[in-house]
């Protein structure tokens, strides 16, 4: 059984995004079936409805940053009820069984990797799966999370991808007071890791290309600024961070970055440039240094943030926008035109 959702969608990676019609299906007795408030928009959303990474299947309604209220729910569901507020991140189910998703940490599905919030694998119609641009969205209860009323709902939306993409390896590395924390670019995942690591109690230092950012970045939590192309106030840090998060999908030297750190301390990669990193070894071995990777968060690291978030009064910055305007969004996103993230008002669908 399905019902008929409207939403906005990408017919072809050439082509703007424009309204769409399309199935849902009737939630089964183990579903959520939402009523979307608001969806924020992440580059990704961009990049798959581009197929700027391949593998796209058109159309495509994107969008994972979703904060909603609850419809209806099945008659097993048992932590939801009509009138909730809720959210959906980037996957809407996994296998459920392998050892990382019996951990919480679905996003390192074994068996056949995450379902997609879109552009996934949707095991109950056939197709790919068709995310947040939309009225409405239906799913498996596992996958979604509880939004306090306390957050601003526009600022909550791109926590469920910018906000837990950034938590994850702050939290993981354990990120705290009387550490010294690098964060690599002020954008939407920026903004957010200045956040956290400021909260978390750690003397924190924004790295940009951007002079001009500095007095903004103060403003979300940083201690200092220092500007990557200026040598010499790079080499005055180096061997004194016990860890640096890379937000910027651009290929830079990661050399220059772990020279930074402390012996022992870690980089971590939350980006995704187009082009293979290149970069020396030396670093990695002169100080027992670590370069990671992480990728978003599984569902119970990502309700700790949200709550943690209530408790904090922790949001994005946003610029709320009507759904017509999308196409627009992502030609400003190309320029870094938005501080520091867009944020649908769904109502305007």
């Amino acid at each position: 059984m399905t019902f008929v959702c409207t939403g906005y969608a990408a017919s072809a990676a050439d082509k703007p995004l424009g309204p769409f019609s399309f199935d849902r299906r009737t939630p089964t007795d183990e579903d959520v079936e939402i009523d979307i408030l608001y969806c924020g928009v992440c580059h990704s959303d961009l990049h798959m409805a581009r197929n700027e990474w391949g593998g796209t299947t058109f159309p495509i309604v994107p969008g994972h940053e979703i904060v909603g209220r609850v419809k209806s729910v099945g008659s097993k569901v048992t932590k939801f009820n009509a009138g909730d507020l809720v959210g959906v991140g980037c996957m809407v189910d996994s296998c459920r069984t392998c050892p990382s998703c019996q951990e919480g940490l679905q996003q390192y599905c074994e068996t056949g990797g995450m379902v997609g919030t879109y552009n996934g694998k949707d095991k109950y119609l056939g197709g790919i799966t068709q995310g947040g641009y939309s009225k409405a969205i239906v799913v498996y209860e596992g996958f979604v999370l509880k939004v306090s009323e306390k957050l601003d709902l526009a600022g909550a939306a791109p926590l469920l991808c910018a906000g837990i993409t950034t938590w994850s390896p702050l939290r993981h590395w354990k990120v705290g007071k009387g550490q010294k924390v690098g964060i690599i670019g002020l954008g939407g995942l920026g903004h957010m890791g200045l956040k956290f690591a400021h909260a978390f109690g750690a003397h924190t230092v924004l790295f940009t290309t951007s002079p001009s950012k500095a007095e903004d970045a103060r403003r979300l939590g940083a201690d200092e600024v220092v500007v990557s192309k200026d040598a010499e106030a790079m080499a005055a840090q180096r061997g004194s961070f016990d860890f640096i998060l890379n937000t910027v999908s651009a290929d830079i030297d990661l050399s220059v970055y772990l020279g930074l750190l402390k012996r022992d301390g870690a980089m971590v990669n939350v980006g995704l440039p187009e082009k293979p990193y290149s970069f020396s070894g030396r670093p990695l071995i002169g100080g027992r240094r670590t370069l990671a990777g992480s990728m978003i968060g599984g569902t119970p690291e990502t309700q700790e943030m949200l709550d943690f978030c209530a408790e904090h009064g922790i949001t994005a910055d946003v610029e709320v926008i009507r759904m017509n305007e999308i196409n627009d969004a992502y030609e400003r996103m190309l320029k870094s035109d938005v501080k520091y993230r867009f944020s649908i008002d769904m109502a305007s669908l």
